[in-house]
C-alpha cells in the first residue's frame, strides 16, 4: 500500500478461528498518544489489544515513556487497558540501562560504580536503577541538600527535595579528589523535574576531573588536544534515554520531553565550550540500540505465548510499530535493519497523538490510519487474516 494510504476505523469485528495459523506477524505500541493521552484511555485502544490477545498474536509495547519500573506500569496498564501486560512484553526508555549493570565485553559494567541518575517524580528513577542492580545511585537532590551553595537558588525547591533526599555516599572535597565523591556515569532516565540543578550538575561533572564534584579539568580548552580538551579528562559517560523534542498530554499542544532538556544542555555547553562536541549515549526510539532491544524481548514473548507450537512455526517476519510520532516512532521502524531479517512496518496514527492529520511527516509512514484499533485492522487485513461480524 502507498505510504499515503489511510484506513479509517469502522464498526467492530472479530477475528475467525485460525487453529492451524500461528502469526508469523507481531505489533509493537507506543502509549503516549496511541494507547493512552495522558493517563486517559484512548477510544479504541482496549479493544485492539483485547483482539489480539484472544487470537494469540503476540505484541509489545515500546515507550520513551519512563520514570516508574516495569513492574509498577504493567500492573497500572493491564488495569486501564483490560488486558495483561507483563514485564515480558514491556519495554520504557530507560528498561536497555539494565544491560549496564553487569556490562560485556565492550562496556565495563557500573554495578559497583557510583551514578548519577535524574529525571522523574522525586527519588523514583534512583529506586527504578536500584532495582535493576546499581548499587550506589545518587541524584542531584542529595548533592544540593548537603552543598546548597551549589545551586545559589537551593530554596525555591528545598521542601520537595527534603522528602527524597539521602546522605551521600562520601563527602564533597575537592581539595581531596581520593576521598571525594566520584561520579562514574551520568543517566537521564526521565524527563527532569527541575532542568535548571540538573543542568548546573551534569555540566559541572562533564567539565571536571575524574568525575569529582568540584574539580576543574586543566585539560579544558586545551587546543593542543582532541576536541580542544573538552571530555578528556575522565569525565563522567552521560545517557540519555529518549531524544523525544515533543509528547502528547492532556494538554491540546504537545509539551517539551526530555529531548528538550538534551536541547537545552546542548546549548549551554555550546555556550560553555564554544562548540565543542558534547560525547553522550542516546538511547530509546529512533535508535537502533532500542529496536534491537525490543526485537529480542518480543521474540522471547513470541516463544513464551505460542508455547510448544512455536516449534512448527515460522520465524518473526513481520512486526507493524504503532506510533503517533515521525520522528520517533516512525523514523526508527523505517530506519531499523533487523540483525534476523524481521521487516519493521511503520504506521502512524493521526487523531490522537503528536502527528496531526493534514500534516506533512518528516519520516513517512508506510501507512496513515485515524487511531489504533484502525491499525491494528489495517495491518491483519495485510496478513490476511480473516473477518466475522
Amino acid at each position: 500500500m502507498a505510504p499515503s494510504a489511510e484506513y479509517r476505523s469502522g464498526g467492530p469485528r472479530y477475528l475467525s478461528s485460525r487453529i492451524d495459523d500461528l502469526p508469523g506477524f507481531a505489533f509493537a505500541f507506543d502509549i503516549d498518544g496511541v494507547l493512552l493521552r495522558s493517563s486517559g484511555i484512548i477510544a479504541g485502544a482496549p479493544e485492539a489489544l483485547a483482539l489480539l490477545h484472544r487470537n494469540n498474536i503476540p505484541f509489545i509495547l515500546l515507550t520513551n515513556g519512563g520514570g516508574k519500573h516495569e513492574s509498577a506500569r504493567v500492573h497500572e496498564l493491564s488495569k486501564k487497558l483490560g488486558v495483561p501486560i507483563t514485564e515480558e512484553n514491556f519495554v520504557q526508555s530507560h528498561t536497555p540501562f539494565k544491560e549496564l549493570v553487569e556490562g560485556s565485553e565492550a562496556i565495563e559494567g557500573l554495578k559497583d560504580k557510583t551514578v548519577l541518575v535524574t529525571g522523574g517524580d522525586g527519588d523514583k528513577c534512583r529506586k527504578v536503577a536500584e532495582m535493576y542492580g546499581f548499587k550506589n545511585v545518587v541524584i542531584p537532590g542529595d548533592i544540593l541538600m548537603e552543598y546548597p551553595t551549589i545551586w545559589p537558588f537551593n530554596q525555591i525547591f528545598s521542601d520537595y527535595y527534603h522528602k527524597s533526599t539521602r546522605p551521600l555516599p562520601r563527602q564533597v572535597d575537592p581539595t581531596n579528589p581520593s576521598t571525594s565523591l566520584k561520579i562514574d556515569a551520568i543517566f537521564v532516565f526521565n524527563d527532569p523535574r527541575d532542568w535548571a540543578l540538573d543542568s548546573q550538575i551534569i555540566l559541572d561533572l562533564l567539565l571536571s576531573k575524574d568525575g569529582v564534584i568540584g574539580t576543574y579539568s586543566e585539560k579544558n580548552g586545551d587546543p593542543t588536544l582532541p576536541n580542544n580538551g573538552w571530555q578528556q579528562d575522565n569525565q563522567p559517560a552521560l545517557f540519555f534515554s529518549n531524544p523525544d523534542l515533543f509528547w502528547a498530554t492532556s494538554y491540546h499542544l504537545p509539551r517539551l520531553g526530555q529531548g528538550g532538556f538534551q536541547a537545552s544542555l546542548q546549548g549551554v555547553w555550546d555556550a560553555t565550550t564554544n562548540n565543542a562536541t558534547l560525547s553522550r549515549t542516546v538511547i530509546g526510539k529512533p535508535f537502533a540500540h532500542t529496536y534491537r532491544y525490543a526485537e529480542r524481548v518480543l521474540n522471547k514473548h513470541r516463544a513464551q505465548l505460542l508455547g510448544e507450537s512455536i516449534r512448527g512455526a515460522s520465524e518473526l517476519r513481520r512486526v507493524f510499530m504503532v506510533g503517533d510520532n515521525p520522528e520517533s516512532d516512525i523514523r526508527g521502524a523505517n530506519e531499523y535493519d533487523s540483525p534476523n531479517g524481521t521487516e519493521w512496518t511503520s504506521v502512524l496514527v493521526s487523531k490522537t497523538g503528536v502527528y496531526r492529520a493534514g500534516m506533512e511527516p518528516k519520516y513517512k509512514p508506510q501507512v496513515i490510519v485515524d487511531d489504533v484499533l484502525a491499525a491494528v485492522k489495517w495491518a491483519l487485513k495485510e496478513e490476511g487474516w480473516d473477518w466475522v461480524e
